[in-house]
């Protein structure tokens, strides 16, 4: 039996995920926190159902396309799996039902940051993009991190065509789950640094910028925003996130 139809014959209802994803939530607010803060958390995009069925994909092999082993790349401690096309129906409907929402948000940052690269407002046609380009492998992944694990700073690239927004979903309940393991994010402008510690229960996502954003500057005009995210260590148990990538790797 193929990953699309274990998932789509579970309670992991691929067209009520995507209503959820499109209609219940206050995109002006989120639009927002985006501008002033370069995240913004979604309650319960997810079910706790939904949560338990996708992690569990993880032990399996044929819906993934690679496993990364993070200490041997000197990521931090953990490691991850990115899935394969197809997509399992639950992803591929959140992925191509949350994108047209952050397109305009990305066009706009890109406009005001003086950068001339502009994104299509549905994702096929910026998948189509990025595989002219040679971007062909699918960038959505489980990560899966163990007590004394945690993922260093970074940015998900993965080549020329570049997304601005990312989406991770935990997977896993904190207290229960796992102690530890928070969510950070750092964005290093010419005034300095600053670092945020989001907090997020099992089925809250957190959309968040890949590179970098504008913000106003101290003497009018817009800055640059340089964004990193990571993961703190894991002190006890097991944690499990989903992430949504939306541009695909080289």
């Amino acid at each position: 039996m193929n990953t699309a139809t274990d998932i789509s014959t579970t309670t992991a209802d691929p067209a009520r995920a995507e209503r959820r994803a499109s209609r219940s939530f206050d995109w002006s607010a989120i639009e927002a926190s985006l501008d002033a803060r370069g995240n913004a958390v979604l309650p319960q995009v997810l079910s706790a159902a939904q949560c338990g069925q996708i992690a569990a994909l993880y032990s399996r092999d044929d819906c993934f396309r690679s496993r990364i082993v993070m200490a041997r790349h000197n990521f931090g401690r953990g490691e991850y799996k990115y899935f394969a096309y197809p997509l399992p129906p639950l992803l591929h409907k959140l992925r191509h039902a949350l994108y047209p929402y952050l397109a305009p948000i990305a066009n706009r940052w890109n406009a005001q940051m003086g950068l001339d690269v502009r994104y299509p407002l549905e994702l096929a046609a910026f998948l189509d993009e990025c595989h002219r380009a040679g971007q062909t492998r699918p960038t959505p992944l489980i990560l899966e991190y163990g007590a004394g694990d945690y993922n260093c700073l970074h940015q998900d690239l993965y080549g020329e065509h570049v997304f601005p927004l990312q989406m991770a979903i935990l997977l896993s309940q904190p207290g229960r789950d796992f102690e530890g393991g928070e969510f950070v994010m750092t964005e290093t402008a010419s005034s300095g640094q600053h670092a945020e510690v989001i907090a997020l229960e099992q089925g809250d996502a957190v959309l968040f910028t890949v590179n970098q954003r504008p913000a106003a500057g101290k003497r009018g005009g817009t800055r640059k925003v340089v964004m990193r995210h990571g993961v703190s260590q894991i002190r006890s148990g097991k944690r499990h996130t989903l992430g949504l990538i939306f541009h695909d790797a080289r």
